[in-house]
């Protein structure tokens, strides 16, 4: 099963204020776009994640969204409306093999985990469902003069809200079928299920998931985010370790640095033993096993590889897990080359790979006083210890 979240954001909607779409408008650390990007991304169900934006906004969409936004494919220009600009997103997900989908307003930022994965739940027994809330407030129908015609009952009434899932096939069907038949005037994609005779089920969401329209929502998202307690995070330690032996070169990698040597390390990839015990670090804080069961030897594809994908992907399972890197320490056990005039420059390197500042980074070097295999220079060791603060 494969689930993909179609995220809207080719509106105009400026109702919001400012000189941007209110999808790119800020909300305290990132954008209204990127709080919903990180809400889909750190799922373990989506595997992907679609943005629709208008063909005038690709610069802002790239300023708007976050270097590290997980499981997004490159956006897709939208059309002249809303439901055409679905259409767009359906057409360019279906060479993904996708078997549901959700279909999200980018200006909700507030969707939480919880109503996402209730809404991919139902979907096992239900072509389509939507995120909705029962409606609290008496309603009534105006006449002339902004008289009381009449009062509504609310029993059976809700608000809907996104996200709307669905089966991927039913509802690219239903899409394509309304484009042919030149109905382009629905409101939302439960609509236009109902009327391909697809039956959508309501699913109870959270008030909170509202949707930025003006000014006025725009404050009260601002509010919302400050106020917002933030989740309790835990600190949990892990170690790394790892060693290569030499064989002939003329540089050896650490941390991701090129350095001259008179050997070069062995391994299956670059044989950075620095990155390697960095990488094993984070998974065994994260309690994700070792280096060898993400990334085997014996998959070819990782034959020369560079090693800072192993801890680019260490790194990026602690942001899907809500967490964060508070620091990283690493020593470095040769009698050769000499570290010290390289320090820097591996602090550096390790720090931009995963995602911290030089200054809680550490790298140390000792030799072993010509004891062991480092001392008869027949390898490099490094060993690694990281605290995260995880949820």
């Amino acid at each position: 099963m494969t689930i993909a979240a179609l995220i809207v954001a080719a509106g105009r909607g400026t109702r919001a204020g400012g000189d941007l779409p209110k999808q790119y408008a800020r909300l305290d650390t990132q954008t209204v776009l990127g709080w919903v990007l990180a809400a889909f991304g750190e799922l373990d169900e989506i595997a992907h994640i679609q943005v629709v934006i208008h063909p005038d906004d690709a610069s802002v969409y790239d300023q708007a969204v976050p270097a590290d936004a997980l499981k997004l494919l490159p956006p897709v220009p939208g059309g002249a409306t809303r439901q055409l600009s679905v259409l767009a997103g359906l057409e360019a997900l279906a060479s993904k093999a996708v078997t549901k989908v959700l279909i999200h307003d980018a200006a909700r930022p507030f969707v939480n985990a919880d109503t996402i994965r209730k809404v991919i739940a139902a979907l096992d027994a239900h072509p389509g469902a939507l995120a909705a809330v029962p409606l609290a407030d008496t309603l009534k129908r105006a006449a002339a003069g902004e008289l009381v015609a009449k009062t509504i009952p609310r029993t059976g009434l809700w608000r809907a809200q996104t996200p709307q899932g669905f089966r991927f096939d039913d509802i690219l069907n239903a899409h394509r079928k309304a484009a042919v038949s030149g109905r382009d005037d629905f409101t939302d994609d439960a609509a236009i299920a109902e009327w391909a005779g697809l039956p959508v089920f309501l699913v109870e969401d959270s008030p909170t998931n509202f949707k930025i329209t003006t000014p006025v929502d725009l404050r009260m998202a601002k509010k919302l985010i400050l106020t917002s307690p933030a989740p309790a995070l835990l600190p949990c330690a892990g170690t790394g370790f790892d060693v290569h032996r030499f064989c002939p070169g003329d540089h050896v990698m650490l941390g991701g640095v090129r350095i001259p040597h008179t050997h070069a390390l062995e391994g299956h990839s670059d044989a950075d033993v620095v990155l390697h015990a960095l990488t094993d670090a984070v998974l065994g804080a994260l309690g994700e096993g070792d280096i060898g069961q993400h990334f085997p030897p014996s998959d070819a594809k990782w034959k020369g590889a560079a090693s800072h994908l192993f801890l680019e992907d260490a790194v990026a399972r602690v942001m899907r897990r809500g967490g964060r890197i508070a620091n990283a320490d690493v020593t470095v056990l040769c009698e050769a080359p000499k570290i010290g005039p390289h320090r820097d420059a591996i602090r550096a390197s390790v720090a931009r790979i995963m995602g911290l500042d030089p200054g809680r980074v550490g790298v140390k070097a000792t030799t072993t006083e010509g004891l062991g295999f480092t001392g008869r220079r027949e390898g490099i060791a490094a060993m690694a210890s990281v605290m995260l603060l995880l949820p």
